[in-house]
């Protein structure tokens, strides 16, 4: 997984650590990356997509 992780944009690696590995709420993980919650839901969707494509390969 670490792997995959590391094949992500730094934004969309740091918004899926932040909420999947620290339990965080979007609100919160947008306060930290300094951006807005709908932000903070793409970057989430993209980077679990990406991984989905990395990890079924």
């Amino acid at each position: 997984m670490a792997d995959a992780l590391a094949m992500l944009n730094p934004r969309q690696r740091a918004a899926i650590v932040l909420r999947y590995y620290h339990d965080l709420p979007e609100a919160e993980i947008a306060r930290l990356l300094s951006c807005r919650p709908g932000t903070v839901k793409s970057l989430l969707s993209r980077g679990i997509e990406r991984l989905k494509g990395v990890i079924e390969l």
